[in-house]
């Protein structure tokens, strides 16, 4: 087991202020953000922030693993560099080594050399099987409940606390581009992007005590969602929801908000119900 040494997180670029943009997020263009998309960083400062526990080197693998399997970091991707990724987990590069290395000889990164070197990420979501969602459903048991009601109050708390913050024309527009590159997803992406449509709600709310648990929330039900199939109709159906947590959301609406996610997770608690019996 080795030691942390927390140098603290390095600070975060504030977001430059913009003329705010109309409330509707179902129809209209989205904004250009000028430069390359930050969308994957919103996502990822949900995970790659401070460690909290007194075992660092556990629960840097445990960050590892679910910027993994959340698809903060997709297949065929590269992790940060050690040198600016163990200041963001606030942990020494040695300890970061370790962890990376656990990950790896898991299966779910390789490590490539030359200049265009680094971690890669090899984990490749299961496909969807009936009997693999049995199993876990019956693994879980009695914790399935206490899972979703834990899911519920994390994620329609952060859709209500955005509702009620101030955006900036930025991240009004980073919102609405998340939302759009969820609703152009296919059935091999989605269940990624909506993870992070998700997150980036979460991180927006400028808690990182609420973001984390969001993780801890979506990470608590990534292996139950991946073994349910992705259907047009299903697909359809979120497309409406979610365009109605964004709505209520840039219209100030925080009742709306919480109203939005509470009928977009109880559709899922009440699939993975069913298929417990």
């Amino acid at each position: 087991m080795l030691p942390a040494e927390p140098p603290g997180p390095e600070p975060e670029p504030a977001a430059t202020p913009a003329t705010p943009e109309p409330a509707s997020a179902a129809g209209g263009e989205v904004e250009d953000l000028g430069g390359e998309s930050e969308l994957p960083d919103l996502a990822a400062a949900a995970i790659f922030r401070p460690v909290r526990t007194g075992n660092a080197f556990e629960e840097t693998v445990e960050r590892l693993l679910q910027a993994i399997k959340l698809g903060v970091v997709a297949r065929g991707d590269r992790l940060p560099p050690e040198r600016e990724l163990a200041p963001l987990l606030g942990v020494s590069r040695v300890t970061l080594r370790e962890a990376i290395r656990v990950v790896q000889q898991e299966g779910f990164v390789e490590s490539r050399r030359g200049r265009f070197g680094g971690t890669f990420v090899t984990y490749r979501r299961p496909k969807p099987r009936q009997a693999d969602l049995r199993r876990a459903l019956a693994e879980m048991g009695d914790g399935l409940n206490d899972t979703l009601t834990f899911r519920m109050a994390v994620e329609t708390g952060a859709a209500q606390i955005l509702a009620t913050t101030p955006l900036t024309g930025r991240q009004r527009a980073q919102l609405k581009a998340r939302l759009a590159e969820l609703n152009a997803a296919g059935p091999d992406e989605y269940r990624r992007l909506d993870t992070l449509f998700h997150l980036t709600i979460a991180e927006m709310t400028g808690s990182a005590l609420l973001s984390a648990a969001c993780a801890d929330a979506r990470m608590r039900v990534t292996d139950l969602l991946n073994a349910i199939p992705v259907l047009g109709r299903n697909i359809e159906h979120a497309a409406v929801q979610h365009a109605a947590i964004v709505d209520a959301v840039l219209a100030g609406d925080p009742e709306a908000a919480r109203r939005a996610v509470a009928e977009h997770l109880e559709g899922t608690a009440a699939l993975l119900r069913g298929f417990l019996g």
